[in-house]
């Protein structure tokens, strides 16, 4: 079918609108100076400090730990996208079906079967997206605990301290271009959350799209997570 017999204005204003958002709001925590101020960059500034903190000690059970407790999260969010993407194609096999059902709310749109299953496949692609996100950041963490193992210990490290210092900061870059893979594929989540209201019309989805943006922009810049991280010069709210 023509995509143009599939796409009405609305649903693709509507699209747009979502693809936007998501880019924009994407750009805003991760490309601007705006992102200074948020948690994720103040986070990286944590993961350095830790580094730096580990470089000191011999005996480093706590940070392999910490490594082990990253690389379980994002095996988490992995496995969680395949059941997800499982059960898409799943609901693909039933639109018919899904179609009769929104059919009868009361809500205004086109909801013949070639749009529904349009919607579906843009919802596999979403988690497509994140499942790759996690993979590859479960591989760059397994990356850095070997980055760690091959710092020196803190002994080894006063005899060629600059060896040992650009160890440390490969490991740092190396934890922050993961944590940054990691967040990219939890955004694409949260956004295919916000998605979800495209079954309900197109309406509902840029409703949706704000709500999700104003939320992730509230606890990026505004949340208690973020004021406990801000310079001692920044009061809390």
């Amino acid at each position: 079918m023509p995509f143009q017999q599939i796409f009405d204005v609305e649903n693709l204003l509507a699209l747009v609108t979502f693809s936007l958002g998501w880019a924009i709001y994407s750009f805003a925590v991760d490309g601007t100076a705006l992102s200074s101020h948020g948690l994720s960059r103040r986070m990286n500034s944590q993961r350095e400090i830790w580094m730096w903190t580990m470089l000191k000690r011999d005996l480093r059970m706590i940070d392999t730990a910490i490594m082990t407790g990253l690389q379980q999260g994002t095996g988490f969010f992995a496995s969680a996208c395949i059941f997800a993407i499982g059960g898409c194609f799943a609901l693909i096999g039933a639109a018919d079906h899904i179609a009769s059902v929104v059919t009868d709310l009361p809500l205004e749109g086109n909801f013949d079967r070639a749009l529904l299953e349009t919607k579906l496949l843009g919802l596999v692609t979403i988690f497509i997206f994140a499942f790759f996100k996690f993979g590859w950041a479960y591989r760059l963490f397994n990356y850095c605990t070997i980055l760690i193992g091959a710092v020196p210990m803190a002994r080894e490290a006063e005899a060629d301290q600059d060896a040992a210092e650009r160890a440390v900061r490969r490991a740092i870059r190396m934890n922050q271009i993961a944590a940054r893979h990691f967040n990219s594929g939890l955004r694409a989540i949260f956004f295919g959350m916000a998605y979800l209201g495209w079954f309900l019309g197109p309406k509902v989805l840029m409703v949706t799209t704000t709500i999700v943006i104003l939320i992730l922009a509230r606890r990026q810049f505004f949340s208690e997570a973020n004021d406990c991280l801000a310079p001692d010069s920044e009061e809390p709210r």
